[in-house]
């Protein structure tokens, strides 16, 4: 091995320490989301609101309603613009970004998703299917695969920034008692998926198409956990070539898309709750981003949207995203002691390795989830319902919207079809292997052993 050292070149993903609570998306996905919940409890405390702020497009069922309805709110989103750019733009050039490419290119996204938000309020969009988190996907992938866009606009197309904002938003909207109620049902079948997929596409890549293991660890990570986040994650630990990371991610982001049709479409076809095919998505889908599509279309779809993204959520990002850290310290040990072990590359990996890695945006999400259930949980429901949801809830629920709308538009944004040449024959048929035992242990748990549970078990108001 030594001779092929130089090969192995460890992936760019630096290891802040603890000035990461700066310098990386994940903490600024909690400071962001804190920011905005702080204050939403801050104005309706002292009598007002954050709705206006969170303005989004009204119902409609022809363009004179539409224009008069952007007409009397434009100061709004112009506020609201200045809001968004203000915020990531700081936040993107601490972490390093052009903060002249981020702003330009992040007028576009904005721009766009006003329009998607208007076809998603069309009286008539339900009928048509179209559901604003795949028209956002549709037009971000006609938009990136027919017209050429300059490479720096990549700047402002933060998948990950902005489904993270997304997530710990949603904890705000999600009861942190329905968190822990569930959160047993959904770590058992998380794990059972997330250690025998990555099991077996990572035996399926070695013993039968002969693949380096480190680039079987990257598929089975990426296949299992978080596919672009725990790609990436394993590769550092591992040492993985240069190509590695990047043929796993290739592939994770073709079938989370494949998955963003098919999951809702059988589902459909089999006319299952919401909760059930939310739980499906969060187990079998490859990308938190393409998973929230999922499920919210397909919650929207049977008018059961907070449903659907709630059974997802739980299992999806409680049950498998803190595999993460679990999967890189397992794999560096590997890599360490066996795969290096003739060259003495690499350092020995501490338990710390857990920490470094674990998806810190996961605990801003139990932290929005408690923030919020200590404030509402001694309020009658009455009183709930017809104010404290209007005036505070909805608000936090529609920026949470705006962010997965962003995210939803930058996936179609950053996906050229051209580009998904890079994964070889054999990573692709190990990974689809993975994929094929995901999907059906995912109808299995979802569906047959715990089908009665996510079709019951998260229909709450609070």
């Amino acid at each position: 091995m030594a001779e092929n050292q130089e090969e192995y070149v460890k992936p760019k993903v630096e290891n802040f320490g603890w000035r990461e609570i700066y310098k990386k998306e994940d903490w600024w996905a909690i400071w962001l989301s804190l920011l905005i919940i702080f204050s939403a409890m801050a104005l309706y405390f002292g009598g007002s609101s954050l709705k206006p702020l969170a303005v989004t497009p009204a119902r409609w069922s022809n363009f004179g309603q539409l224009f008069h309805d952007f007409g009397t709110h434009l100061h709004w989103y112009i506020l609201q613009f200045i809001f968004w750019a203000a915020v990531f733009s700081i936040s993107t050039k601490i972490m390093g970004f052009k903060t002249s490419e981020f702003l330009l290119s992040f007028i576009f996204v904005y721009i766009i998703s006003v329009i998607i938000f208007a076809i998603g309020a069309w009286d008539q969009a339900h009928h048509y299917n179209l559901e604003p988190p795949l028209v956002a996907l549709v037009i971000g992938l006609i938009i990136a695969n027919f017209f050429k866009l300059p490479k720096w606009m990549d700047t402002g197309f933060r998948v990950e920034y902005y489904i993270k904002t997304g997530i710990v938003l949603l904890g705000a909207t999600l009861p942190f008692t329905l968190i822990i109620y569930a959160g047993p049902v959904a770590m058992i079948q998380a794990t059972v998926i997330a250690v025998t997929t990555c099991l077996v596409v990572y035996f399926s890549a070695t013993r039968i198409f002969k693949l380096d293991p480190r680039l079987a660890a990257c598929l089975g990570a990426g296949a299992s956990v978080c596919g672009v986040s725990g790609t990436i994650a394993v590769a550092g630990a591992v040492r993985a070539k240069k190509e590695f990371p990047v043929i796993a991610i290739t592939l994770v982001i073709c079938w989370a898309i494949v998955m963003i049709f098919f999951l809702p479409f059988m589902g459909k076809l089999m006319n299952l709750h919401a909760g059930i095919v939310g739980a499906w998505v969060g187990t079998s889908e490859f990308a938190d981003a393409a998973g929230f599509a999922a499920a919210q279309a397909y919650g929207l779809m049977v008018g059961m949207e907070e449903i659907a993204v709630r059974a997802f959520t739980l299992m999806k990002v409680i049950g498998r995203d803190i595999w993460i850290g679990i999967w890189a310290f397992v794999f560096a040990i590997i890599s360490v002691t066996k795969w290096e072990k003739a060259d003495n590359l690499g350092q020995k990996p501490d338990a710390m390795e857990i920490w470094w890695r674990f998806p810190k945006f996961v605990l801003g999400f139990f932290l929005a989830s408690a923030i919020i259930t200590i404030v509402v949980h001694s309020i009658p429901m009455q009183e709930y319902l017809k104010e404290v949801k209007p005036a505070l809830v909805n608000p936090i629920k529609a920026m949470r919207t705006w962010a997965f709308i962003f995210c939803f538009l930058s996936i179609g944004l950053t996906t050229r079809f051209r580009e998904l040449t890079a994964a070889g024959g054999p990573a692709l048929k190990s990974f689809t292997i993975g994929v094929v035992v995901n999907v059906i242990l995912g109808f299995i748990f979802s569906v047959l052993i715990f089908g009665h549970y996510w079709s019951t078990a998260l229909n709450v108001v609070k």
